[in-house]
Protein backbone atom coordinates (compact mmCIF):
# COMPACT_ATOMS: atom_id res chain seq x y z
CA UNK A 1 0.00 0.00 0.00
CA UNK A 2 1.39 3.30 -1.26
CA UNK A 3 1.41 6.14 1.49
CA UNK A 4 2.32 8.59 -1.83
CA UNK A 5 0.93 12.48 -1.68
CA UNK A 6 -2.65 12.64 -2.37
CA UNK A 7 -2.75 14.04 -5.83
CA UNK A 8 -6.17 16.10 -5.13
CA UNK A 9 -6.92 18.47 -3.10
CA UNK A 10 -9.60 18.90 -0.01
CA UNK A 11 -12.75 20.91 -0.67
CA UNK A 12 -13.10 24.62 0.86
CA UNK A 13 -16.13 22.87 2.76
CA UNK A 14 -17.99 20.20 2.21
CA UNK A 15 -17.71 16.41 1.48
CA UNK A 16 -14.52 15.14 0.15
CA UNK A 17 -14.68 14.28 -3.42
CA UNK A 18 -15.03 10.86 -4.98
CA UNK A 19 -10.88 10.92 -5.58
CA UNK A 20 -9.96 12.05 -1.99
CA UNK A 21 -11.97 9.47 -0.98
CA UNK A 22 -10.55 6.61 -3.20
CA UNK A 23 -7.13 7.98 -2.64
CA UNK A 24 -7.08 8.19 0.99
CA UNK A 25 -10.68 6.81 2.62
CA UNK A 26 -10.71 2.73 0.76
CA UNK A 27 -7.45 1.70 0.74
CA UNK A 28 -7.33 2.23 4.38
CA UNK A 29 -10.11 0.66 6.16
CA UNK A 30 -8.21 -1.51 9.22
CA UNK A 31 -8.16 -4.83 9.41
CA UNK A 32 -10.02 -7.11 6.87
CA UNK A 33 -13.14 -8.83 8.78
CA UNK A 34 -14.89 -11.30 6.24
CA UNK A 35 -17.68 -10.56 7.89
CA UNK A 36 -17.85 -7.28 6.72
CA UNK A 37 -20.38 -7.45 3.43
CA UNK A 38 -20.63 -3.95 2.73
CA UNK A 39 -17.27 -1.74 3.56
CA UNK A 40 -17.22 1.73 2.71
CA UNK A 41 -17.95 3.35 -0.60
CA UNK A 42 -18.46 6.54 -1.85
CA UNK A 43 -22.32 7.51 -2.32
CA UNK A 44 -23.31 4.76 -0.30
CA UNK A 45 -24.96 5.31 2.56
CA UNK A 46 -24.25 2.21 4.95
CA UNK A 47 -21.83 -0.66 5.84
CA UNK A 48 -23.37 -3.75 6.00
CA UNK A 49 -22.12 -6.89 8.08
CA UNK A 50 -22.85 -10.59 8.76
CA UNK A 51 -24.57 -11.06 12.29
CA UNK A 52 -25.38 -14.63 12.03
CA UNK A 53 -28.51 -16.99 11.10
CA UNK A 54 -28.72 -15.28 7.77
CA UNK A 55 -29.30 -11.57 9.44
CA UNK A 56 -27.35 -8.85 9.00
CA UNK A 57 -26.89 -5.28 10.48
CA UNK A 58 -26.36 -1.82 8.66
CA UNK A 59 -24.71 0.72 10.15
CA UNK A 60 -24.62 4.28 8.85
CA UNK A 61 -23.07 7.29 10.67
CA UNK A 62 -23.57 11.19 10.46
CA UNK A 63 -22.55 14.46 12.36
CA UNK A 64 -25.39 15.35 14.76
CA UNK A 65 -27.02 19.15 13.43
CA UNK A 66 -28.73 21.12 15.73
CA UNK A 67 -29.53 24.68 14.65
CA UNK A 68 -31.29 26.38 18.13
CA UNK A 69 -32.29 28.94 16.03
CA UNK A 70 -35.20 26.63 14.48
CA UNK A 71 -36.67 25.41 17.54
CA UNK A 72 -35.26 22.78 20.05
CA UNK A 73 -38.20 20.80 19.30
CA UNK A 74 -37.78 21.21 15.64
CA UNK A 75 -33.83 21.07 15.70
CA UNK A 76 -34.28 17.45 17.66
CA UNK A 77 -36.44 16.18 14.95
CA UNK A 78 -34.80 17.18 12.26
CA UNK A 79 -30.97 16.11 14.05
CA UNK A 80 -32.91 12.40 14.48
CA UNK A 81 -34.34 11.60 10.83
CA UNK A 82 -31.04 12.81 9.24
CA UNK A 83 -29.28 9.51 10.70
CA UNK A 84 -32.23 7.19 10.80
CA UNK A 85 -32.80 8.29 6.85
CA UNK A 86 -29.28 6.83 6.23
CA UNK A 87 -30.27 3.68 7.70
CA UNK A 88 -33.98 3.30 5.84
CA UNK A 89 -32.24 4.01 2.63
CA UNK A 90 -31.02 -0.25 3.62
CA UNK A 91 -34.50 -1.13 3.04
CA UNK A 92 -34.31 -2.40 7.11
CA UNK A 93 -35.96 -0.68 9.46
CA UNK A 94 -33.48 1.78 11.94
CA UNK A 95 -33.43 -0.32 15.17
CA UNK A 96 -30.28 1.23 17.61
CA UNK A 97 -28.48 4.65 17.90
CA UNK A 98 -25.00 5.20 19.77
CA UNK A 99 -24.79 9.14 20.51
CA UNK A 100 -21.80 11.50 20.81
CA UNK A 101 -22.91 14.84 22.02
CA UNK A 102 -19.94 17.40 22.53
CA UNK A 103 -21.99 20.70 23.40
CA UNK A 104 -21.43 23.91 23.01
CA UNK A 105 -20.13 25.74 26.62
CA UNK A 106 -22.90 27.73 26.42
CA UNK A 107 -25.84 25.34 26.07
CA UNK A 108 -27.74 25.48 29.24
CA UNK A 109 -29.91 22.30 30.87
CA UNK A 110 -33.07 23.72 30.57
CA UNK A 111 -31.88 23.67 26.57
CA UNK A 112 -30.43 20.35 26.88
CA UNK A 113 -33.09 18.93 28.67
CA UNK A 114 -35.42 19.90 25.71
CA UNK A 115 -33.27 18.71 22.94
CA UNK A 116 -32.73 15.56 24.50
CA UNK A 117 -36.37 14.20 25.24
CA UNK A 118 -37.05 15.44 21.95
CA UNK A 119 -34.92 13.38 20.14
CA UNK A 120 -35.78 10.38 22.62
CA UNK A 121 -39.14 10.89 21.49
CA UNK A 122 -38.52 11.37 17.91
CA UNK A 123 -36.19 7.90 18.28
CA UNK A 124 -39.48 6.51 20.14
CA UNK A 125 -41.54 7.31 17.36
CA UNK A 126 -39.42 5.70 14.77
CA UNK A 127 -38.94 2.42 16.81
CA UNK A 128 -34.56 3.02 17.32
CA UNK A 129 -33.78 2.78 21.00
CA UNK A 130 -30.84 5.24 22.16
CA UNK A 131 -27.92 1.72 23.50
CA UNK A 132 -25.24 4.01 24.42
CA UNK A 133 -23.04 7.57 24.09
CA UNK A 134 -20.83 10.53 25.24
CA UNK A 135 -22.46 13.82 26.78
CA UNK A 136 -20.20 16.75 27.51
CA UNK A 137 -19.21 20.73 26.89
CA UNK A 138 -16.13 21.05 25.76
CA UNK A 139 -14.62 24.69 24.63
CA UNK A 140 -14.73 24.65 20.35
CA UNK A 141 -17.76 23.17 19.90
CA UNK A 142 -20.28 25.40 18.13
CA UNK A 143 -23.37 24.64 16.64
CA UNK A 144 -24.56 23.36 14.03
CA UNK A 145 -22.30 20.06 14.13
CA UNK A 146 -22.59 18.77 18.19
CA UNK A 147 -20.85 15.72 17.80
CA UNK A 148 -21.94 12.46 15.69
CA UNK A 149 -24.45 9.48 15.97
CA UNK A 150 -24.03 5.74 14.29
CA UNK A 151 -27.71 4.13 13.29
CA UNK A 152 -27.71 0.11 13.62
CA UNK A 153 -30.60 -1.84 11.41
CA UNK A 154 -31.00 -5.47 11.15
CA UNK A 155 -32.76 -7.96 9.20
CA UNK A 156 -32.52 -10.73 6.85
CA UNK A 157 -29.52 -11.15 4.66
CA UNK A 158 -31.92 -11.16 1.49
CA UNK A 159 -33.82 -8.14 2.46
CA UNK A 160 -31.30 -5.19 2.45
CA UNK A 161 -29.99 -2.86 -0.20
CA UNK A 162 -27.22 -0.48 -1.33
CA UNK A 163 -26.95 2.52 -3.75
CA UNK A 164 -24.00 -0.05 -5.82
CA UNK A 165 -27.27 -2.68 -6.68
CA UNK A 166 -29.02 -1.55 -8.80
CA UNK A 167 -28.98 -3.08 -13.12
CA UNK A 168 -29.06 -1.86 -16.26
CA UNK A 169 -32.98 -1.65 -17.56
CA UNK A 170 -34.86 -0.60 -14.48
CA UNK A 171 -37.03 2.45 -13.23
CA UNK A 172 -35.40 5.35 -11.97
CA UNK A 173 -38.05 7.63 -9.01
CA UNK A 174 -37.03 10.53 -7.01
CA UNK A 175 -39.21 11.61 -4.04
CA UNK A 176 -40.06 15.57 -3.94
CA UNK A 177 -37.93 17.08 -6.00
CA UNK A 178 -34.42 18.74 -5.74
CA UNK A 179 -32.92 21.34 -2.69
CA UNK A 180 -35.62 20.31 -0.28
CA UNK A 181 -32.92 20.65 2.66
CA UNK A 182 -31.70 23.73 0.84
CA UNK A 183 -34.92 25.40 0.45
CA UNK A 184 -36.09 24.35 4.47
CA UNK A 185 -32.98 25.19 5.96
CA UNK A 186 -32.86 29.10 3.78
CA UNK A 187 -36.51 29.41 4.88
CA UNK A 188 -35.98 28.60 8.07
CA UNK A 189 -32.70 31.04 8.86
CA UNK A 190 -34.12 33.85 6.85
CA UNK A 191 -37.58 34.37 6.68
CA UNK A 192 -37.30 38.12 6.75
CA UNK A 193 -35.12 37.69 3.56
CA UNK A 194 -37.87 35.70 1.72
CA UNK A 195 -41.35 37.26 2.94
CA UNK A 196 -40.20 40.69 1.95
CA UNK A 197 -39.14 39.15 -1.48
CA UNK A 198 -42.34 36.80 -1.78
CA UNK A 199 -44.60 37.72 0.70
CA UNK A 200 -45.75 36.01 3.64
CA UNK A 201 -48.12 33.21 2.57
CA UNK A 202 -45.25 32.28 0.18
CA UNK A 203 -42.44 32.03 3.20
CA UNK A 204 -45.04 30.06 5.47
CA UNK A 205 -44.79 27.83 2.67
CA UNK A 206 -41.14 27.64 2.45
CA UNK A 207 -40.84 27.50 6.20
CA UNK A 208 -43.15 24.02 5.62
CA UNK A 209 -40.83 22.29 3.76
CA UNK A 210 -38.90 21.57 6.97
CA UNK A 211 -40.70 18.87 7.96
CA UNK A 212 -40.28 16.91 4.59
CA UNK A 213 -36.73 17.34 4.86
CA UNK A 214 -36.38 13.09 5.65
CA UNK A 215 -36.59 9.84 3.65
CA UNK A 216 -37.82 7.44 6.29
CA UNK A 217 -41.32 7.55 5.06
CA UNK A 218 -40.89 6.54 1.82
CA UNK A 219 -38.21 4.53 2.12
CA UNK A 220 -40.04 2.00 4.23
CA UNK A 221 -42.90 2.26 1.76
CA UNK A 222 -40.86 1.60 -1.00
CA UNK A 223 -39.19 -1.52 0.32
CA UNK A 224 -42.08 -2.95 1.86
CA UNK A 225 -43.36 -3.74 -1.65
CA UNK A 226 -40.29 -5.90 -2.52
CA UNK A 227 -36.60 -5.50 -3.01
CA UNK A 228 -34.12 -6.71 -5.63
CA UNK A 229 -35.55 -8.67 -8.09
CA UNK A 230 -39.03 -7.81 -6.16
CA UNK A 231 -38.79 -4.30 -6.51
CA UNK A 232 -36.25 -1.84 -5.02
CA UNK A 233 -32.90 -2.41 -6.32
CA UNK A 234 -31.17 0.56 -4.28
CA UNK A 235 -31.96 3.54 -2.57
CA UNK A 236 -29.82 7.05 -1.73
CA UNK A 237 -30.78 9.91 0.32
CA UNK A 238 -29.70 12.82 -2.01
CA UNK A 239 -28.10 15.49 0.46
CA UNK A 240 -24.86 17.29 -0.04
CA UNK A 241 -24.58 17.98 -4.15
CA UNK A 242 -27.98 17.14 -4.37
CA UNK A 243 -29.63 15.59 -6.99
CA UNK A 244 -27.39 15.36 -9.40
CA UNK A 245 -24.45 14.10 -6.77
CA UNK A 246 -27.11 11.44 -5.47
CA UNK A 247 -27.97 10.11 -9.05
CA UNK A 248 -24.41 9.64 -10.29
CA UNK A 249 -23.59 8.74 -7.31
CA UNK A 250 -25.94 5.53 -7.39
CA UNK A 251 -24.93 5.25 -10.97
CA UNK A 252 -20.90 4.90 -10.28
CA UNK A 253 -21.42 2.78 -7.08
CA UNK A 254 -24.11 0.28 -9.29
CA UNK A 255 -21.76 0.29 -12.62
CA UNK A 256 -24.85 1.54 -14.36
CA UNK A 257 -25.19 4.48 -17.06
CA UNK A 258 -28.73 6.33 -17.04
CA UNK A 259 -30.27 8.62 -19.15
CA UNK A 260 -32.74 11.24 -16.62
CA UNK A 261 -34.98 13.41 -18.30
CA UNK A 262 -35.04 16.70 -16.82
CA UNK A 263 -38.84 17.76 -17.79
CA UNK A 264 -39.78 14.69 -15.72
CA UNK A 265 -38.18 16.09 -12.62
CA UNK A 266 -40.90 18.23 -10.03
CA UNK A 267 -39.26 21.59 -9.05
CA UNK A 268 -41.69 22.83 -6.40
CA UNK A 269 -42.51 26.17 -6.28
CA UNK A 270 -40.63 27.14 -3.13
CA UNK A 271 -37.43 25.62 -4.32
CA UNK A 272 -37.23 27.19 -7.28
CA UNK A 273 -38.22 30.51 -5.93
CA UNK A 274 -35.78 30.09 -2.87
CA UNK A 275 -32.81 28.53 -4.56
CA UNK A 276 -33.05 31.34 -7.12
CA UNK A 277 -33.39 34.16 -4.39
CA UNK A 278 -30.30 33.06 -2.99
CA UNK A 279 -28.16 32.29 -5.87
CA UNK A 280 -27.87 28.86 -5.83
CA UNK A 281 -28.65 25.54 -8.42
CA UNK A 282 -31.38 23.23 -7.38
CA UNK A 283 -30.04 20.31 -8.71
CA UNK A 284 -26.46 20.68 -7.09
CA UNK A 285 -27.88 21.74 -4.02
CA UNK A 286 -27.77 19.88 -0.86
CA UNK A 287 -31.17 17.89 -0.15
CA UNK A 288 -32.00 15.83 2.67
CA UNK A 289 -35.28 14.35 1.83
CA UNK A 290 -34.86 13.63 -1.32
CA UNK A 291 -34.95 9.94 -2.08
CA UNK A 292 -33.35 8.76 -5.29
CA UNK A 293 -34.47 4.98 -5.79
CA UNK A 294 -33.86 2.17 -8.50
CA UNK A 295 -36.55 -0.19 -9.39
CA UNK A 296 -37.34 -3.47 -11.17
CA UNK A 297 -39.92 -1.90 -13.70
CA UNK A 298 -42.96 -4.21 -12.99
CA UNK A 299 -43.14 -2.97 -9.34
CA UNK A 300 -43.00 1.20 -10.32
CA UNK A 301 -46.45 1.59 -10.77
CA UNK A 302 -47.36 0.03 -7.37
CA UNK A 303 -44.42 1.30 -5.67
CA UNK A 304 -45.33 4.92 -7.05
CA UNK A 305 -48.75 4.22 -5.87
CA UNK A 306 -48.29 3.77 -2.41
CA UNK A 307 -45.81 6.40 -1.69
CA UNK A 308 -47.94 9.02 -3.21
CA UNK A 309 -51.06 7.29 -1.52
CA UNK A 310 -49.37 9.33 1.54
CA UNK A 311 -48.94 12.30 0.02
CA UNK A 312 -45.90 12.10 -0.82
CA UNK A 313 -44.44 13.10 -4.64
CA UNK A 314 -42.77 10.96 -6.42
CA UNK A 315 -41.98 10.16 -10.36
CA UNK A 316 -40.23 8.29 -12.43
CA UNK A 317 -37.18 10.75 -14.01
CA UNK A 318 -35.12 8.32 -16.04
CA UNK A 319 -33.70 4.87 -16.31
CA UNK A 320 -30.47 2.91 -15.86
CA UNK A 321 -28.46 1.40 -18.82
CA UNK A 322 -25.68 -0.73 -19.29
CA UNK A 323 -22.18 1.34 -17.75
CA UNK A 324 -20.55 1.90 -21.11
CA UNK A 325 -23.74 4.03 -22.15
CA UNK A 326 -22.67 7.11 -19.42
CA UNK A 327 -24.58 9.25 -17.41
CA UNK A 328 -26.52 11.48 -19.47
CA UNK A 329 -29.05 14.52 -18.88
CA UNK A 330 -31.57 15.25 -21.68
CA UNK A 331 -32.88 18.58 -20.98
CA UNK A 332 -35.05 20.37 -24.12
CA UNK A 333 -34.41 17.69 -26.34
CA UNK A 334 -30.80 17.61 -25.81
CA UNK A 335 -28.31 15.10 -24.20
CA UNK A 336 -25.27 15.70 -21.90
CA UNK A 337 -22.92 13.84 -19.60
CA UNK A 338 -24.32 14.43 -15.63
CA UNK A 339 -21.15 15.06 -13.60
CA UNK A 340 -20.51 14.68 -10.18
CA UNK A 341 -20.93 18.75 -8.61
CA UNK A 342 -18.18 18.66 -6.32
CA UNK A 343 -19.01 21.22 -4.45
CA UNK A 344 -22.57 22.04 -2.76
CA UNK A 345 -23.14 25.58 -3.43
CA UNK A 346 -25.47 25.87 -0.48
CA UNK A 347 -22.65 26.37 2.29
CA UNK A 348 -20.99 29.13 1.05
CA UNK A 349 -24.63 30.94 0.00
CA UNK A 350 -25.65 29.90 3.61
CA UNK A 351 -22.50 31.68 5.21
CA UNK A 352 -22.45 34.72 3.05
CA UNK A 353 -26.80 35.69 3.76
CA UNK A 354 -25.37 34.56 7.71
CA UNK A 355 -22.94 37.69 7.49
CA UNK A 356 -25.01 39.79 5.92
CA UNK A 357 -27.45 39.32 8.10
CA UNK A 358 -30.75 40.49 7.55
CA UNK A 359 -32.53 37.12 8.95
Amino acid sequence: MSDRPTVHELPEIGKISPEIFEEVIYPRLGRRDPAVLVPPQHGVDIGVVDIGGGNVMAVTCDPVFVVPQYGWERSAWFAVHILASDAAVSGLAPRWMTIDLNLPLGITKQQFVTLWRAMSAECDKLGIAVIAGHTARYQGCEYPMVGGATVMATGPRDRYVTPAMAGAGEDVVITKGPAIEATALLAATFPKRITEAYGSEFAQRADAMFEQMSVVEEATIAAAVGVRKDGVTAMHDATECGLWGGLYEVARASRVGMKIERERIMVPEEVEKVCHLFAIDPFTSISEGTLVLTCKKHRTAEILARITARGIAAAVIGETLPEAEGITLVEGGRSRALEHPRVDPFWAAFGKAMAEGDR
